[in-house]
């Protein structure tokens, strides 16, 4: 199974990134989160230290525009399959970048992919 980095992961219940979090590894995906805070969500540790080595598939965002400018090139870097932009993290500036490297890109909602058989 592929790897996803879920960005923007936080241990709040309430958050979109934990419901995806616990979606994803109910489904049977392998889960780097990766937020501001320590935490877990269930057995998923959140890291706060990028990690240039992790092989991922796909990364999920959870992070709004002005927030995402830090980690463009540590995207890019970790060479993923696509990217999702979830609802409200949408960046065109981020999507020309992407498709600059090659990378896919898509607007869409994980947890509604997950859902729908569409992930």
């Amino acid at each position: 199974m592929s790897t996803t980095l879920v960005m923007g992961a936080s241990n709040n219940p309430g958050r979109y990134a934990y419901s995806v979090v616990k979606s994803l590894t109910a489904k049977g995906h392998n889960v780097i989160a990766f937020g501001k805070k320590r935490g877990a969500i269930g057995d998923i540790p959140i890291h706060n230290d990028w990690n240039t080595i992790w092989e991922v598939d796909t990364v999920t965002l959870y992070l709004g525009p002005e927030n995402q400018v830090d980690y463009y090139s540590l995207i890019i870097d970790l060479k993923p399959r696509r990217v999702i932009f979830n609802p409200g993290t949408e960046n065109k500036e981020f999507m020309d970048l992407l498709k600059k490297a090659g990378i896919e890109y898509e607007t869409a909602c994980t947890l509604v992919m997950l859902s729908t058989g569409q992930y």
